[in-house]
C-alpha cells in the first residue's frame, strides 16, 4: 500500500510519498504537436508533464504554460473541483506509482468549502484509473493505479499535523498537544483560519477569507497593464513579484514599490480578520503562519499579530507544509503498511470536521 499526500491549490499542485516531492503550477492545456524539441537544461520530473487521462491528452504545469496554445487556470472553487482535481491529482499519483499496489491519499480543501466539496473530491479519485505519460522522444508509459481510500481534511490541518508528527506519523511534539493553536494558511486565492485546542478541532474559530496573494498579483497585473498595455496572466508573476522586476518587450519595470504597498495592505487586512475572528480566543497559546503566501507576507504580517507566532522556517518551502502534514496524517491513521489502525482522539476530530 502506497500512502500519498496531495494538495491541489489554486496556485500550485503539491504531492509527496515521503521520499520525494512533486510541485507544479495548477495549470493544464491542450497537448499540441511539437515540431522540434530542444532542452539543454536540468529537468525535474515535473518539467515535461504530458499525460493522457480518459482518452484526452494534456500538457500539465510549466509544460502547459510554455507549450499549450490554450491553457486552463482558475480561481473558482467549483471549477477547480469539476475540471482540475482529477487531472492534476492523477498526474502526480501516477508519477509516484511504480507497482499495482493500492494507493491511499490524504488531501484537503479550504475550510469554508470543505463540507460542500469533500465527498465529491474523494469520489473523483477513488477507484481504478489509467494514465499514460508521454516522453519528448515519442515513447510512452502507461500506468494503471487503484486509489483505495481518500481521506479529506480542512487544508490548514496539514500544517498543524506537520509540526505535531514525525515522518512516520508518530506524535512527537508533546507541547502542541497541550496548547490551543491558531493556524493562518495564506494561499493563492484564499486565507484559511483554523484552531486546535488540545488536539480538538474548533469549528467556531475556523473559516476561509478571500484574501490570498492572487489579489496582490491582480493589483500588480493591473498596474503593469496601465504602463505597458500588456495583460499579464497572474500565474506568470511569481518570479517578478519575488525579484521586484519584470521585463516585457525589452523594457524592464520595477514593481517593488507597488508590491510592498499591496503586501502591507493585505497584511493589515488579514491582521484585522484575525482580531475579529478570534476576538473570543484570547487564550490561544501559539499561532502558525503557513501556506505559499506566507513566504511573502510573513515579514509584514507577523509584527501585526498579537500573541506568540511560531517562527517561519526560512530554509523550508511553506507551500509544502500542508502536503507534508497530509502524508504524516496518512501514516498516522493507516500506518506504514497502509492498513487502517484505530486512531485516538485527534483522528476522530479531524474526520468529524
Amino acid at each position: 500500500m502506497e500512502v500519498l499526500g496531495i494538495d491541489i491549490g489554486f496556485g500550485f499542485t503539491k504531492a509527496s510519498n515521503g521520499k520525494e516531492f512533486i510541485m507544479f503550477k495548477s495549470i493544464f492545456g491542450e497537448a499540441v504537436d511539437i515540431q522540434f524539441y530542444a532542452d539543454l537544461g536540468n529537468n525535474s520530473n515535473s518539467d515535461q508533464l504530458h499525460v493522457t487521462i480518459d482518452d484526452k491528452s494534456y500538457f500539465v504545469g510549466d509544460y502547459a504554460e510554455q507549450q499549450s496554445n490554450v491553457r486552463q487556470f482558475t480561481l473558482d472553487q467549483e471549477k477547480l473541483i469539476t475540471d482540475f482535481v482529477k487531472i492534476l491529482a492523477l498526474t502526480v499519483a501516477g508519477k509516484f506509482s511504480n507497482t499495482e499496489a493500492p494507493i491511499n491519499i490524504v488531501s484537503g480543501l479550504p475550510v469554508s468549502y470543505f463540507k460542500e466539496h469533500n465527498t465529491r473530491f474523494a469520489k473523483l479519485l477513488t477507484g481504478q484509473h489509467t494514465i499514460t505519460y508521454h516522453k519528448t522522444d515519442g515513447k510512452s508509459t502507461t500506468k494503471r493505479i487503484f486509489i483505495k481510500k481518500v481521506r479529506m481534511m480542512p487544508q490548514p490541518l496539514g500544517s498543524f499535523f506537520n509540526l505535531l508528527m514525525d515522518d512516520k506519523g508518530k506524535i512527537t511534539n508533546m507541547e502542541l498537544t497541550k496548547q490551543k493553536v491558531g493556524i493562518i494558511d495564506i494561499g493563492f486565492r484564499t486565507t484559511d483560519f483554523s484552531i486546535f485546542d488540545k488536539l480538538r478541532y474548533i469549528d467556531r474559530g475556523s473559516t476561509t477569507m478571500d484574501t490570498g496573494i492572487s489579489k496582490i498579483f491582480r493589483v500588480i497585473a493591473n498596474r503593469l497593464h496601465e504602463k505597458s498595455g500588456i495583460n499579464v496572466e497572474l500565474y506568470r508573476l511569481y518570479n517578478a513579484v519575488e525579484s521586484g522586476l519584470i521585463k516585457m518587450r525589452g523594457q524592464e519595470y520595477d514593481i517593488s514599490k507597488i508590491r510592498d504597498q499591496v503586501f502591507m495592505q493585505s497584511a493589515e487586512t488579514i491582521a484585522n480578520d484575525i482580531d475579529r475572528m478570534w476576538a473570543e480566543d484570547w487564550d490561544i497559546d501559539s499561532i502558525i503562519l503557513t501556506g505559499g503566501g506566507c513566504n511573502e507576507l510573513a515579514k509584514y504580517l507577523q509584527p501585526m499579530i498579537s500573541g506568540h507566532v511560531l517562527p517561519v522556517e526560512k530554509n523550508k518551502d511553506a507551500r509544502l507544509n500542508n502536503v507534508r502534514g497530509y502524508l504524516k496524517y496518512g501514516k498516522y491513521i493507516w500506518g506504514e503498511s497502509g492498513l487502517c489502525v484505530t486512531p485516538p482522539e485527534i483522528a476522530e476530530q479531524a474526520k468529524a470536521s
